[in-house]
């Protein structure tokens, strides 16, 4: 089981990127091109981009706990690896967070009236989001 929910949390993450970076390009184009908010094309590029986050991050929450790395917590070595305070620390707990933030700009672009402001919130939020999960991928173990 590991093994089968490790590959698909590698290789789902490859769409996750690609959708949430098309997602924030479209934001960010539609931002400074002064676009229409396209029920039809911008918001089912934002909506696809929040729903793969959430199924990867609830594939990567139930890799953890069946992980086999998951047991050095109880040998107390987590906090003096590298790898492992990368892998079941700062990986998971950043991506949390940018998870909550793409969710917080889904929120606030559906209270914004202007598509200005509409394409504004996605692409702050999900440019963070994406920003963060950039910044803790265990680059070293996705080729694995």
């Amino acid at each position: 089981m590991y093994t089968a929910l490790n590959h698909l949390h590698s290789y789902w993450a490859y769409f996750t990127l690609l959708v949430l970076a098309i997602a924030f390009l479209n934001a960010m184009v539609g931002y400074f091109k002064n676009k229409d908010f396209s029920m039809a094309k911008d918001l089912r590029i934002s909506l696809f981009a929040l729903i793969f986050t959430h199924i990867q991050l609830l594939i990567g929450l139930i890799l953890y706990f069946v992980s086999p790395r998951f047991s050095a917590w109880q040998d107390g070595g987590v906090m003096g690896n590298d790898l492992l305070r990368l892998i079941l620390i700062e990986h998971p707990f950043t991506n949390i967070i940018a998870v909550a933030l793409i969710t917080i700009g889904w929120s606030k672009h559906k209270k914004e009236v202007s598509s200005k402001r509409k394409f504004g919130k996605i692409a702050l939020f999900y440019g963070i989001g994406l920003f963060l999960i950039l910044l803790r991928i265990p680059y070293m173990l996705w080729f694995d």
